[in-house]
């Protein structure tokens, strides 16, 4: 294993400013996936006042900052604008009062690549190559990555020889965790929207419709069974009917009913599985209420488990644990979220490094025995004081044990 070439910079208190200032703009002023107009504007403002050539709007609101620092290694950089349509319950002074939440802490993300970026740009001596600062939009949705892809991000930017992110986690701050070979990351995921036909009517005559309440419900309650009955123990499946939504009036029997359902797998054929079981159950349930016309399903998402790059996930946990010290460097067990981050990686042509940053304060982790509020939460508050700092930290150590590596290019 090669060791980092370079160690990472000391973190001078004006850039840390700089950072948390970002940081708590954005996370006042939240904006959900596809209306990050404002997010992007200050973060492609803060990468330009760093000296970073920017362009703006790739795949909707994406923002997009290059560094040159001579021939040398391409290492992309990326971080979500997009927050939950979620009321905040944190009580913090800075909390958003919109209705839109950085629950799952894109914020920091943003404001920790910022920091990156202004160390790099402030020790070219340190290092040579290309740094490509991605801000995403619209992950919660899974469709910024590709949007971005598709919008040409390497072709028009280069292509990586490395894309690295990191992701806030329920940890105490300071501490790195780090998937294994073994197991992805995230998982596989898929959402489907479902709509049922019925037949409308009176709620005093129910015997002249067809009430897809009925219906849909009954599909809720039978979709319980592709994990518990047709799903193996091991396949770490899950299925969430995440939203319901039928009806105008309580004295209505209404025409149709929509269904969100979400399914989550550690791995493709079992994701594959699931959702031919969901479309047969849905399917099965309308033709049993005689349904007037086929349900109509769609899968809206649909992204792969993220398996991050073997040889270069295992350099740059080096390069945390010579930052950190192997007491704060830990293995991340596969998880059931899922990420867009993984089609960063195309069919595996791009290495890709990704690792949880943990968030937690000593005290409050001390105080709850380690069950803070975890992301999507609406009480998910990272201490940002201790968590910011270190996340700007292993971002930038990875960012230079990869510049300093050879390119692929």
């Amino acid at each position: 294993m090669r060791e980092s070439r370079r160690p990472c910079p000391p973190l001078p208190g004006d850039v840390l400013r700089s950072a948390l200032t970002l940081y708590l703009d954005v996370h006042s002023s939240p904006e959900p996936s596809g209306a990050e107009e404002r997010t992007a504007r200050v973060f492609g403002d803060r990468l330009a006042a760093l000296g970073l050539e920017v362009t703006r709007g790739v795949g909707g609101h994406g923002v997009v900052g290059v560094l040159r620092n001579g021939p040398g290694p391409r290492v992309f950089l990326r971080a979500e604008l997009d927050a939950l349509p979620l009321a905040e319950e944190t009580g913090l002074p800075y909390a958003s009062g919109n209705g839109a939440m950085h629950a799952c802490g894109h914020d920091l993300h943003l404001a920790a690549a910022c920091g990156a970026a202004e160390l790099l740009a402030g020790t070219r001596g340190e290092w040579r190559g290309t740094v490509v600062v991605v801000g995403q939009p619209a992950e919660e949705t899974l469709t910024g990555a590709r949007a971005m892809l598709a919008d040409g991000l390497y072709e028009r930017f280069g292509r990586p020889d490395v894309v690295l992110a990191q992701h806030a986690a329920p940890l105490p701050a300071g501490m790195v965790a780090h998937g294994t070979p073994r197991a992805p990351v995230t998982a596989a995921s898929a959402a489907l929207e479902v709509t049922v036909h019925g037949r409308g009517g009176h709620a005093g005559t129910p015997h002249l419709t067809v009430d897809p309440v009925v219906t849909a419900a009954a599909i809720v309650l039978r979709l319980q069974a592709v994990v518990s009955r047709e799903s193996a123990p091991g396949e770490h499946v899950t299925l969430t009917v995440g939203t319901l939504r039928a009806g105008t009036a309580v004295n209505v029997v209404p025409a149709t009913a929509s269904l969100g359902i979400g399914v989550r797998a550690l791995s493709e054929a079992s994701l594959d599985r699931s959702l031919a079981a969901v479309e047969r159950i849905v399917r099965a349930e309308c033709a049993a209420s005689d349904c007037p016309r086929d349900p109509d399903v769609t899968v809206a998402t649909r992204v792969p488990a993220l398996w991050g790059a073997t040889a270069e996930t295992a350099a740059v946990r080096a390069a945390h644990t010579a930052l950190f010290g192997p007491e704060r460097v830990t293995d991340w067990p596969p998880s059931a979220a899922s990420e867009d981050f993984a089609l960063y990686g195309g069919a595996g042509e791009v290495p890709l490094v990704y690792w949880m940053t943990g968030v937690a304060g000593a005290r409050q982790w001390a105080a709850t025995g380690g069950r803070v509020p975890p992301n999507h939460s609406p009480r998910f508050a990272p201490d940002i004081r201790s968590a910011l700092p270190p996340a700007i930290s292993a971002l930038t150590a990875a960012a230079l044990d990869r510049l300093n590596g050879p390119s692929t290019a």
